[in-house]
Formats: C-alpha cells, sequence, structure tokens
C-alpha cells in the first residue's frame, strides 16, 4: 500500500486522539510520533478527520491530474453521487459547467456506473444462488476483510466498484480518455493505484474545491439539468446509508436484506458471519458513518446527516440511468487475503510487559482506553508488536507521577501543607506532624489550619495573590523555629505551605550570642582590673620617684657643700 496518508511530524502533539479512533489500531508510536502501518491500515480516514493538529495528511493529486490535461488525451471526470451533499444545491450540469473550464473533456456522474454494478448485484443473488453477498463498493470495507476477516472473503462480492464500472465505460467508449474520479473518499486513492489502469488519479472533493479557488471559478448553481427533471438517477442513493438496498430490487426470495454503516458496525457483523450466524442474505456495508456522504473528506468536514442525506434524496431520481450493461465477465474483480506481517507474542511476553505498566493481576487491568487500546491486553500486544509505548498508559503513568512526587513529599525534611481556598488543610507530610507535634493526618486533614498554624499569613496570601517566601516565624505552641513559604496556586485554588525547621540553628545562634556575650562582659572586667592595676603601679611608681628624688637632691646637695 502507498504512502495514502502521510504524518506531518511537527504537527503531531502525542495526544493520541488517531489511535483511540482507529478501528483497527493500525497505528503506531516512535519517538512521541505517530505512524500509520501501511500492510494494516484499512484508509477509512477516520485519523485525518480526528486529528486535532491536521498531522495527518491525505496525498494531493492536483498536479497529477494537471500533467494528464497537458498530456492531448481527453481527460473525463467521474463524479461521486456525493456531490449533491457536499455542494448542496448544484447539479450535474452545475458541476459539469465549473469543472471543464479546468480543461477537462467532460464530466459525468459515477452513478452511472453503480446502476452496472447494483444490476450485477441482483443478476448474482437470481441466478448464483450465493448464501451470502457483501456489497464491494466500499473499498476499505473489502481491505478490512482482506486483512481481518479472510474467512468472509467468499462472502465479498466478486464485483468492480461504481468508480472502476465507469470508469471502464469511459475508456470503452473513448479509448483515448484518461479519467479522474472525485469524491470524498481517502481508499479511492489506494483503490485507483492498485488496480492500474483503470482510474488514472483520483482528487477529493476538498482538492477540487482548492482548484476552482485557485483558478477564480465559481459553480454557479441552476444550470438546467435534464437528466434530474427526466427523473433518472435512482443509483444517485448510493452515497448514504441504505442507499444501494435503495436501488436495488429487492424481490429474490428466501433473501433477507441489510445494511451496515461504520467500521464498528461491520466489523460486528463480519464476526457473526464468521460464527455462522448469518446466511441467506445480502449485505450492504460502508466504512464511513452514513456511507460515503460521510466520508472523510467531505468538504472541511461539515458533516451533517440529515442534511447531507436529504439533498441527496432530493436529488436522486426514481428510473436507473440508461446505460448498456456490460458482459458479467468484464464486472469481475477477484480479492486476495492481505497478511499482516506482525507477528502475535506468548502469553509470558505478554504478561512481562503487563507487569512492567503495573498490572500484576486481572483487576488491575482497567481497560479504560485512554492509550487508544480497548484492552491493558491488546495494548502489552501494540507494545511487543512496536506499535506502542509502555508510557501511553494515562493510569500507569499517573500511578508513576503520583508515587514519584509522595516520595518526594514524604521524605523531603520539609514541611508541607497544602490548603484549599477555604483554607481547610487538604494534605500534610510525615516532617509537617513531626514539626507540629500531631499524632496523624486524619487528625487535622479537612479542618482549619487555624487549629495548628495562625493564619495571618495565608490571608495575606490569598488577598494579594501572592506568595511570601523564607519568612522566618516563632511557632509559640511548639517552641519552635521555622521560614516558612507560602505559595498560592490561582488556577487550581490551592495553598502551599513549606516550612522548614530551624529551631536547631536558632538554639546554636542564641548559644553563640550568649557565648560572644559572656566573652565581651568577661573581657570588660578584664580590661577594668588590668586598668586598675596600672593605675595602682601608677600611684606606686609616682611616689617612688618622689621619694627617688629627695634623696638625690640632698646627696646632690651634701656633694655640692663638701
Amino acid at each position: 500500500m502507498s504512502n495514502i496518508l502521510t504524518l506531518k511530524k511537527s504537527n503531531c502533539k502525542n495526544c493520541y486522539k488517531c489511535i483511540r479512533h482507529c478501528p483497527v489500531k493500525s497505528i503506531r508510536f516512535s519517538g512521541n510520533q505517530a505512524h500509520i502501518i501501511g500492510n494494516e491500515c484499512i484508509l477509512c480516514g477516520q485519523c485525518f478527520v480526528v486529528c486535532p493538529q491536521n498531522a495527518k495528511q491525505i496525498v494531493g493529486e492536483t498536479e497529477k491530474v494537471k500533467y494528464l490535461l497537458a498530456s492531448g488525451n481527453p481527460v473525463y471526470v467521474s463524479l461521486a453521487p456525493s456531490f449533491a451533499a457536499n455542494y448542496k444545491g448544484t447539479t450535474i450540469e452545475d458541476m459539469r459547467a465549473a469543472i471543464k473550464k479546468l480543461g477537462f473533456a467532460e464530466v459525468e456522474e459515477t452513478a452511472m456506473g453503480a446502476t452496472m454494478v447494483k444490476r450485477e448485484y441482483e443478476r448474482m443473488l437470481h441466478e448464483e444462488h450465493r448464501d451470502i453477498v457483501i456489497s464491494s463498493c466500499c473499498h476499505s470495507v473489502n481491505l478490512l476483510i482482506q486483512k481481518y476477516f479472510p474467512k468472509c472473503l467468499e462472502y465479498l462480492a466478486d464485483v468492480i466498484s461504481p468508480m472502476q464500472a465507469h470508469c471502464l465505460d469511459i475508456k470503452k467508449r473513448v479509448p483515448d480518455a484518461k479519467t479522474v474520479f472525485i469524491g470524498p473518499c481517502v481508499a479511492k486513492k489506494d483503490e485507483a493505484e492498485y488496480y492500474a489502469g483503470i482510474t488514472d488519479a483520483v482528487l477529493t472533493f476538498e482538492e477540487l474545491t482548492n482548484w476552482l479557488n485557485a483558478e477564480g471559478i465559481e459553480i454557479t448553481k441552476g444550470t438546467e439539468d435534464e437528466d434530474s427533471l427526466a427523473g433518472t438517477g435512482k443509483t444517485r442513493f448510493f452515497p448514504v446509508a441504505g442507499g444501494i438496498l435503495k436501488s436495488m430490487n429487492l424481490n429474490e426470495e428466501g433473501y433477507s436484506y441489510m445494511a451496515f454503516d461504520g467500521v464498528e458496525n461491520c466489523i460486528a457483523a463480519l464476526k457473526d458471519i464468521e460464527r455462522g450466524k448469518i446466511h441467506k442474505c445480502f449485505i450492504e456495508m460502508s466504512a464511513c458513518a452514513g456511507s460515503c456522504s460521510g466520508g472523510p473528506v467531505m468538504e472541511k468536514y461539515h458533516k451533517t446527516p440529515i442534511g447531507d442525506y436529504l439533498a441527496i434524496a432530493e436529488y436522486a431520481g426514481k428510473k436507473d440511468f440508461d446505460v448498456k450493461q456490460p458482459e458479467t465477465v468484464r464486472l469481475k474483480k477477484t480479492f486476495e487475503r492481505i497478511e499482516k506481517k506482525l507477528a502475535m507474542p506468548s502469553e509470558a511476553e505478554i504478561s512481562e510487559v503487563l507487569r512492567q505498566m503495573g498490572k500484576f493481576k486481572i483487576s488491575q487491568e482497567l481497560n479504560c482506553g485512554s492509550c487508544g487500546y480497548n484492552t491493558c491486553r491488546e495494548k502489552a500486544i501494540a507494545v511487543l508488536q512496536g506499535k506502542a509505548e509502555i508510557e501511553m498508559c494515562l493510569p500507569y503513568l499517573k500511578d508513576k507521577a503520583e508515587n514519584f512526587s509522595d516520595t518526594i513529599v514524604k521524605n523531603t525534611p520539609n514541611a508541607i501543607i497544602v490548603l484549599n481556598d477555604k483554607l481547610e488543610v487538604q494534605q500534610i507530610n510525615d516532617s509537617a506532624l513531626k514539626l507540629m507535634n500531631i499524632r496523624s493526618a486524619s487528625d487535622i486533614l479537612g479542618d482549619q489550619v487555624v487549629r495548628i498554624l495562625d493564619p495571618i499569613n495565608f490571608f495575606k496570601v490569598m488577598q494579594s495573590g501572592k506568595g511570601i517566601y523564607n519568612e522566618k516565624i516563632y511557632l509559640a505552641e511548639y517552641d519552635k523555629y521555622a521560614t516558612q513559604t507560602i505559595i498560592p496556586d490561582n488556577e487550581s485554588h490551592m495553598i502551599v505551605c513549606i516550612m522548614r525547621d530551624v529551631t536547631e540553628e536558632q538554639k546554636q545562634r542564641e548559644k553563640k550570642e550568649r557565648i560572644a556575650g559572656e566573652t565581651v562582659a568577661a573581657a570588660d572586667q578584664v580590661v577594668d582590673k588590668q586598668m586598675r592595676i596600672v593605675q595602682e603601679i601608677a600611684s606606686l611608681l609616682g611616689e617612688t620617684a618622689a621619694e627617688t628624688k629627695i634623696v638625690l637632691t640632698k646627696l646632690k646637695e651634701s656633694i655640692a657643700d663638701e
């Protein structure tokens, strides 16, 4: 299968929405990016529709069609009957007039090919008396059966699609013509490529609209439509749920007729067929809810089921198109089983991955579907097949984050208290319980913080919306000192209080201050004492000096007298 759907990596935000909506889980995640698995994909286009970031893109073929137009061959358009829903109020003549301005030789309705196909279905039931016949118009349904329900291949009508029947008819009438199908379907691009030589290119309605806008061409409504006025176009009902049955003659004796739209409903019906619960019936199957009128590329996804159905019903006629029915052999198409490459892991391997996801027993397998898989077991298989990552499990990530957070909160030496906007205690850790001599968390959880702390700072934070950081406080009731940080979370209307016990530091600081004070006092005493001693010494020295002076003077006088 070619890359009909591609990924714009810069847009993929790892949201898993595509895998949650993929009915066959054909998406692989690697490096937080989604990748479509070609041999498992049925091209239903749901990933394209639901992607919120427009990361999924459909490969465009506008340039390819322009090349066909430049080739010199007449290029015919096979226009899907769902155009009546996408371009409400238009007729085939309105569409023909606009599209031919792009250079196309002619524009015809795919419903002409649908007439040939539904007649072949009627012939099969009448002449071949098959037990079960499943319509083969929807390429996505065909891929679903080929890949996932090969036991039902024998019931899949071996008939080409209306697109192929019409394009073959065009090429029979105009041997050198090239054909381009325009419709709402992603899968038709793959069908045209796989069955080469029938439909040369496929455009979506979105591609057509963009091309017309680029050329400044408007679709003018109100052009006379002779086919519609004549009441023809019964097979214009094909693109609505049950539309194939509505166009058929349901008078084959012994047969039941039923229609299923949406991949999930088709899967359920195919499972019943595999179990042998259904017999003698014709089953119309469409991958899209609402059939083709609910296709993934209905322009800008403005799908309105009732409005779309009414638009098609109003345009459809009550008679068949006047077309020449080809020989049965020209409408034959064979379907082969398409093998999926990924092997099924062993039970031991599955159990090991489940354990890594924190699922040690069946009761822990929540099967919540948040990862995109219906069950934890399916997710484990996808992990082993390289399609998924263990981290895609939301409960696993939640538990892991909570455990990590709880481990930090529980083991931090800081006291942590979480309050709501009513200043009621919502969470308290062991360090806080120890700091305030609280026996257990249950003694305070849900109560006002005023029971354990002065609420003034909390009121200040609530009123200002600004935090308080590293403010030193004294907890008088507990005779302890702490630094207090109060942080408001305005989004969650919560307040987080973080306190660090600094009682020992304060005591050490006070001890140092006391010792320093005592040292200074002792020093002062020593200084005073030393000063007294100095003064005493000075006094003694002064008396001695005077006496010495007197003695020396007398000695001097005595010597002088001699």
